[in-house]
Parts: C-alpha cells; sequence; structure tokens
C-alpha cells in the first residue's frame, strides 16, 4: 500500500521479510495511489464534475454507505443489541486505531493479517500505529487495562463497528469493513462454546437469513499441537514446487496456516494433509465432546469440517463458520472459537476466551429483505404558499418535528403542484396544505396521499389534530 507520504507522518506496512515496518514509495504515474485504480492526483481517483474542478472519489476498497441504505444497517444494529443483550451482552466502544505490538502478539506475526494487510504508520511521537484490522485483540486490551475482570469473574461483551485491512477488494468485502463482535470471557465450559454458536445462529436466523451451513472443528491446545505439525511438515516437504509463494513461505513460519490457502495447485496438495482432530489430546477431545453434545440439545445441525483452522493464531479447541451458498468461494458470513491463551498472551491472567465475528457487509449483501423496505420517509410533508403561509410553516413543522413528528416542507417557493409531486416522491403519508387564504380563514387542509382523501382542520388545535391523526394511523 502506498499514500501521498506526510514525512512527519507517513504510512507503512509491516511485513514479515523485512523483518519490521517499511514505507512503501509511491508510484510515478499509473492508473493512481495504489496501481489498481484507486485514488491520485490524476488517476482514475480523480475525476471531472460540471465544472473545471476536480472531484475527488472514495480510496479503492472503501465504501460509502447511503442514506437508502442506512436503514437496514440500523435495523441490522438494533436485532444485534436487543438479541445479544438478551442473552447478558453488554456493549463496549472501542478505538479504531491501536498500538502495533497489540497485534503483532495478538493475532501472531505468522498470520496473513499481520504479514501483508494491516495498515500501520508511524506517528509523530516515534509510535507505530494500527487501524484495527479486527475486535478481539482491541476488546482484551480494554478488558485487561480497565480491569473489568476484577468486578466479575465473568463479562460478556460485545462491540459494532469498522476494520481494516488492506486485501483485494471482492463480493462483501472492502478495505474498510464492519464486524459485529462478541466475546465471552472467564468460562472454559464446552457449554458456553455451544451458547455463544446458538446465540450467533439465533441473531442470523432473526435478520431474515435461511439455509445457514454450520462448520465446527476442534484446533487443541498447544500441547497438540507439536505432534500434528511435525507430521504436516513431513508431508509438504519435497512438494514446495507444488505449493504457492505463500504456502512456501508459511511452511518454515506457520505450517497450519496451509489450510487457509484458496489456491487450486495447493488445495490437490493438501487435501492429503493429516487431520488436526486425530491429534488432539483427551481433554480437548473431551471438549469438543461435549460442545457437540451441547449443539444437539438444541437440535441445531453442524457439519465437522476438519480443515477449518480460521486466520488467527490465537483461537484453541472449538472452532466454528457459518456460511452460506450465497457469496460463492468466499462463503464465510461469520466464524469464531475458543481463545483460552489470549487474555494471558497479551500480558493478564489465565483466563478463557470465546467469542465470534460477523461480516456485517457480507451479512447486508444477503438479507432478503430489500432496502426500500427500510427507508424512514416523512409522517407529514407542509406544502406552504405565499410568504406568510411560509413564515407559518417554518414555525409549525419545527414543533412538530419537537414532538417527534417527522415533517418536511419547501423552502424554494414552487407551486402546489410542485410541491405536491415533491411530498409524493418523499413518500409522505400526509400533506397539510396551507395557503395565504387558508390562514386568514384560519384553517388548514391535510390530504391523505395513499387515499387520496382530504379533512380540513382548525388552526387553533392544528398541531394536536395532526398528531392525533398520525397515532390512529
Amino acid at each position: 500500500m502506498s499514500f501521498a507520504i506526510d514525512t512527519q507522518s507517513p504510512f507503512l506496512l509491516y511485513s514479515r521479510q523485512t523483518k519490521g515496518i517499511f514505507i512503501k514509495p509511491e508510484p510515478d504515474g499509473g492508473a493512481g495511489a495504489d496501481g489498481d485504480g484507486s485514488a491520485a492526483p490524476g488517476g482514475a481517483g480523480v475525476r471531472k464534475g460540471l465544472t473545471d474542478m476536480e472531484i475527488i472519489t472514495s480510496v479503492k476498497g472503501f465504501k460509502d454507505i447511503l442514506p437508502q441504505e442506512t436503514g437496514k444497517w440500523q435495523y441490522v444494529e438494533e436485532m444485534a443489541r436487543k438479541i445479544f443483550t438478551d442473552f447478558g451482552f453488554r456493549e463496549i466502544r472501542i478505538p479504531i486505531l491501536e498500538k502495533t505490538e497489540l497485534f503483532k502478539r495478538g493475532i501472531g506475526e505468522a498470520t496473513d493479517i499481520v504479514e501483508k494487510e494491516m495498515y500501520t504508520f508511524l506517528d509523530r511521537g516515534g509510535e507505530y500505529l494500527t487501524l484495527r484490522p479486527e475486535a478481539t485483540a482491541s476488546v482484551i486490551r480494554a478488558y485487561l487495562e480497565h480491569s473489568i475482570y476484577a468486578a466479575d469473574p465473568v463479562v460478556r461483551l460485545f462491540t459494532i463497528g469498522p476494520m481494516f485491512r488492506r486485501e483485494r477488494p471482492q463480493k462483501g468485502r472492502y478495505r474498510q469493513f464492519h464486524q459485529i463482535n462478541a466475546e465471552l470471557l472467564g468460562l472454559d465450559d464446552p457449554r458456553i462454546d455451544a451458547e455463544i454458536i446458538l446465540m450467533l445462529i439465533h441473531f442470523l436466523k432473526s435478520v431474515g437469513l435461511a439455509d445457514l451451513r454450520l462448520e465446527i472443528n476442534s484446533l487443541g491446545c498447544r500441547q497438540c499441537r507439536p505432534a500434528f505439525k511435525e507430521s504436516l511438515i513431513g508431508l509438504l516437504q519435497g512438494k514446495e514446487d507444488g505449493l504457492c509463494g505463500d504456502c512456501q513461505r508459511r511452511l518454515t513460519t506457520n505450517p497450519i496456516r496451509v489450510f487457509d490457502c484458496k489456491m487450486e495447485q495447493c488445495g490437490r496438495i493438501i487435501a492429503q494433509a493429516p487431520r488436526l482432530l486425530d491429534f488432539i489430546c483427551s481433554t480437548c477431545r473431551d471438549h469438543f465432546e461435549r460442545v457437540k453434545g451441547s449443539l444437539n440439545a438444541f437440535e441445531l445441525s453442524f457439519e465437522v469440517n476438519t480443515r477449518m483452522v480460521r486466520g488467527l493464531d490465537y483461537y484453541t479447541k472449538t472452532a466454528f463458520e457459518v456460511t452460506t451458498e450465497f457469496l460463492g468461494a468466499q462463503n464465510a458470513i461469520a466464524g469464531g472459537g475458543r481463545y483460552d491463551r489470549l487474555v494471558k498472551d497479551l500480558g493478564g491472567p489465565d483466563i478463557a476466551g470465546v467469542g465470534f465475528a460477523i461480516g456485517f457487509e457480507r451479512l447486508i449483501s444477503i438479507l432478503p429483505a430489500k432496502n426500500e423496505e427500510f427507508l424512514v420517509t416523512p409522517q407529514l410533508f407542509i406544502a406552504a404558499l405565499g410568504s406568510q403561509a411560509q413564515k407559518t410553516a417554518f414555525v409549525l413543522g419545527n414543533r412538530l418535528r419537537m414532538m417527534g413528528v417527522r415533517t418536511e416542507m419547501d423552502y424554494t417557493g414552487k407551486s402546489l403542484k410542485g410541491q405536491m409531486k415533491r411530498a409524493d416522491r418523499l413518500k409522505s403519508r400526509y400533506t397539510l396544505i396551507l395557503g395565504d387564504r387558508e390562514l386568514a380563514e384560519k384553517r388548514a387542509e391535510l390530504r391523505d396521499m395513499e387515499k387520496g382523501t382530504q379533512e380540513t382542520l382548525s388552526l387553533n388545535t392544528l398541531k394536536e389534530a395532526i398528531i392525533k391523526t398520525l397515532r390512529e394511523r
């Protein structure tokens, strides 16, 4: 990634190959600052407007959420807050900017996120900072910094907000994307794994999704993995030439990450790999069996996917994903798992944890409901004709707004026909027709835009009559 660099605050990327942070220079010319059509002076990120002034467009992979879309977003957020609260979770709001070391220690240096995808820069104080690529490490940082565990040994937290990864944009995936995260800390009981999965599925179904597929696996613990890694390396050694460059590198840094690869050439080789599930210890095996039993208690169907490892190093024991057929190859809507060592790895006490993240953009893209179903429209449009009527409408409209009535009016002096057209375009349920003649006669006309009917209201009780009509609707 490259930017127009402020020498006092350069944007940087972390790279394992260079064992640290480096500045990637601005390319000369080309399609844009990214070399892939993103915004740069004179590139594809700038276009001409109606005047000679250049219009600055958004950065590649960063998406505006427009007013016609936000109603659906708000609906999903409200459902998440309602359902998660019912399950005992409380909302936490965390910064989007953290110290880089948090993610290097929390996520793992030999992950694609840390090696290739983080937006990292050196600030003026000489400290490396990173736009958060995921939320769990940040939640744990806040959990430890504020000693939340001291007030209650069991803590249930959720957060909603943007994350940042510099990866190739694709359907439902952006460089600034949004997640809904839930984290449950303080219990290592396998029933808790099932409980948080149950909450996730309940939420997804509640917002309208069907045909969901739950996949689960056990990644074992740190005592289980050395024998598995040895067996995996034994299989892959001698076959390096058939692996992609990333998997060749992973073989020496973090072999388990080869299961993250989506390349067909690697898939054929990895298909012959041993199953991690065959190497887990008796404690982890018992934990996994009890998770499956708890899911069966709710008749929640699932598949055991022995190749699923998730993309973060902190997972232990239970891992899970929820997928759908509507998103193509990248078909996961949500995923998560248990991370019993993460709190300790970040400097805290030995406290178990489990959680999940939902990809907001992916979820929104497959909701069956259309944007129009969530569109908030005016309850009342005031069509004012004449200077005195405009003054009266201005006061009336804002008083009604302060009383909770969604009200619009025209300020441009359009004709009655023009104002009625605008009221119809805004899908206002009612239009109040108010002219200087109506003012003189101390009346106004209220038109029902759906039924096409009209009634006369007295100016003396106008606000009360409007509110009464809206309540009776």
